[in-house]
């Protein structure tokens, strides 16, 4: 079933996408603290460097981590501190609703969710 958007529901949609593996969310949530090199989110995480090195690239793509060199590293972090604060307010939401979120089975690998129209899917979005 298609459920025709606006091109900024759409839009909105694939924003959300890149928030919701939990791989690039903890990459999100560690450059929260500050900027962190590949090797210190590999450590932190537990990912692979490839892994790593991967989700931060999308990340980087969407526009929200930006990175830097810093002599033989390159530092990451989150591009604009609205990313920070979405995330935090994800947090607060959370504390009122983690139940119901945690007990929903609507949005589980064994039940995707709706295709919207309008909103392609990319590698580093599905």
């Amino acid at each position: 079933m298609l459920i025709d958007t606006t091109p900024g529901t759409a839009l909105k949609a694939k924003l959300f996408r890149g928030f919701a593996d939990s791989s690039r969310l903890a990459l999100l949530d560690l450059l929260r603290a500050g900027p962190r090199t590949v090797s210190a989110l590999v450590e932190a995480t537990g990912l692979t460097q490839s892994n790593v090195s991967n989700h931060l690239s999308c990340l980087r793509d969407c526009g929200l981590v930006t990175s830097a060199q810093q002599g033989r590293y390159v530092l990451y972090q989150l591009s604009d501190e609205r990313v920070e604060m979405l995330l935090s307010l994800a947090d607060e939401v959370l504390r009122e609703v983690a139940r119901g979120v945690s007990a929903c089975t609507n949005y589980t690998e064994d039940h995707p969710p709706f295709a919207v129209k309008g909103a392609e899917d990319e590698s580093c979005h599905s």
